[in-house]
């Protein structure tokens, strides 16, 4: 079933891809997908006595001797999406032979920094991604 849905992920990436009037020069046009969550620990100081105490100084303070830490599901420092146009210099370099880049096709899921991508308002729900920003492809079951 999941295996279905990357397919047609794909095919669709291809409808869109030929639909959409620009071209790009360094940049990958990507669809983000939903963002991925993770689980992570936070800790924080926990108050032995939350009544303030003086110091030899005389300042006063909250002692904070002990830390709790807490699971919290929260959103990846990456993201996945869907490559819907392929720069021009990307496609020049995969046909050098001198470049042995890693093969990015229209369709593919790529791994990228969630900070390092920027939004493309001329085309809804997308975003730009530089080749140098991209740490992985998903790997599809075959």
């Amino acid at each position: 079933m999941e295996e279905e849905k990357i397919i047609d992920q794909s095919q669709l990436a291809e409808n869109v891809s030929e639909k959409i009037q620009y071209e790009f020069r360094r940049m990958f046009l990507v669809k983000p997908l939903e963002p991925v969550k993770v689980k992570k620990e936070f800790s924080k100081p926990v108050a032995t006595d939350n009544k303030a105490k003086a110091d030899k100084n005389g300042v006063e303070a909250i002692d904070y001797d002990s830390v709790e830490t807490e699971v919290k599901e929260v959103d990846s420092d990456f993201r996945k999406g869907v490559v819907l146009k392929i720069p021009y210099e990307y496609t020049r370099q995969m046909n050098d032979e001198k470049w042995q880049e890693m093969p990015i096709n229209v369709g593919d899921i790529i791994i990228y920094p969630n900070n390092s991508a920027k939004w493309f308002d001329l085309f809804k729900d997308t975003q730009m991604v530089s080749s140098y920003d991209i740490i992985g492809i998903e790997k599809t079951k075959e």
